[in-house]
């Protein structure tokens, strides 16, 4: 049950397509259960101005409640920390730690305006709508994030310095520790590992995320730090690019906002509905497809399950929507022989296997013959560059044991499919 709100509104903030500072685009304010948004004047006159993501909130004047089924806006939602980055502001905010913090104990407002201003996308939430204050944190190195990263899984309270390092990624989406930091004329997501992790779970996904690049799959650049005797992800973030007055954000949806629904609707989510969308509502559809049916076969090759909707987004330019590079490719432990996708694939199946993939191929707009040489050539990188990869990643052999055969290329994909 959460708690009484802390705030009854808060203003978004925009980032218009190539600029470098904020306009108000408008109010959300508390209405019982649910939040309602009205764009602002000033902004609705604007010259420039884009609609933040149609058909959820298109622009026009008047009060624009949440579709059935929602809370809030999930353009907006988007922009709001999950998981990791909740537990980072029970610990600054309200001094709750480890197992007594509850995610659930603050409203969804509260986590807008209590979150880092870096947030994904193109959007921040403000207390004035007049004055733009961002939300930043003190420099900090990967050493002193990792120290903090590990006190609040721990749920060990942060020292003030600590906690200012950590705050810059509390508006960080999923579940796994990890911060922001810049680079030069780059911004990165750190990723660390947990105490909880079975396995080297930061150089699995690092080696996924190669082998995805090496495929040919548009994905983010990644790159690996050994710090304090434990391995860190770094992850280009796509959504910022450095111009010579400061940083444009580029505007992004979720494929669950995509689909209209929350998260507790999530399992109903599937690649044959977001084909549809691409279709009608992607700038370059052909491709688009081809690349997202690259995505779901190489997601079964190295086993990652997690592909929920979140873990799929677009760019919003106003108009139309652009698949981003893809991120979060994370292979998962098996808990037994068989495995399956987190979003369905087609039809009711969501089985991990290249047979399902080879089934769905009509949804993508391929034949069954162009999608088995997709399949073919995939498997073929994946084998050649498997030992070379592991070697970028200083993989040991029994790690490498560990990932070959039960998370890269689990027998079990095979299944059903003839010539793999």
């Amino acid at each position: 049950m959460t708690s009484k709100p802390r705030y009854e509104e808060a203003y978004v903030w925009a980032w218009l397509p190539g600029a470098t500072e904020p306009v108000v685009a408008g109010r959300l304010a508390q209405d019982g259960e649910n939040l309602i948004f009205n764009y602002g004047r000033s902004y609705l006159a604007l010259e420039g101005a884009i609609p933040l993501y149609v058909p959820e909130l298109p622009l026009r004047a008047g009060a624009i409640t949440p579709a059935p089924g929602l809370t809030m806006a999930g353009c907006l939602r988007d922009g709001a920390p999950d998981a990791w980055g909740r537990r980072v502001i029970l610990n600054r905010t309200f001094g709750i730690t480890g197992k007594h913090a509850d995610i659930g104990a603050i409203d969804e407002l509260t986590y807008l305006l209590e979150s880092g201003s870096d947030r994904i996308g193109a959007l921040d939430f403000q207390l004035s709508p007049t004055i733009y204050v961002p939300r930043i944190a003190q420099a900090a190195t990967l050493e002193e994030l990792l120290t903090a990263a590990e006190k609040v899984e721990k749920g060990i309270p942060l020292t003030p310095e600590l906690d200012q390092a950590l705050f810059h990624g509390s508006s960080l989406g999923g579940a796994r520790p990890k911060a922001m930091i810049e680079d030069g004329d780059r911004k990165l997501i750190a990723k660390f590992s947990s105490s909880t992790d079975t396995y080297n779970v930061v150089k699995a996904e690092f080696i996924a995320m190669r082998l995805a690049a090496k495929i040919g799959l548009n994905v983010a650049l990644v790159r690996l730090a050994h710090v304090v005797g434990k391995d860190v992800l770094l992850v280009e973030r796509f959504d910022r690019l450095h111009a010579n007055d400061g940083w444009q954000r580029k505007a992004m949806v979720s494929a669950l906002t995509i689909f209209g629904l929350d998260e507790m609707m999530a399992r109903y989510t599937s690649y044959a509905d977001l084909t549809e969308v691409i279709r009608h509502r992607f700038s370059q559809p052909k491709d688009t497809l081809r690349e997202l049916f690259g995505r779901l076969v190489f997601n079964i090759l190295c086993g990652n399950t997690d592909d929920h909707a979140r873990n799929h987004a677009a760019f919003w330019n106003g108009k139309m929507l652009d698949l981003t590079p893809a991120y979060d490719i994370c292979p998962q432990s098996w808990a037994g022989n068989e495995a399956s996708q987190a979003m369905l694939i087609t039809g009711n199946n969501r089985r991990s296997t290249l047979a399902t993939c080879l089934e769905a191929a009509p949804n993508f707009l391929l034949d069954k013959q162009t999608a088995a040489g997709i399949i073919q050539h995939m498997l073929a990188t994946v084998r050649k560059e498997w030992e070379a990869t592991c070697d970028e990643a200083s993989l040991s052999e029994v790690d490498s044991n560990l990932l070959w055969e039960r998370m890269f290329l689990n027998p079990y994909i095979f299944e059903g499919s003839e010539g793999f």
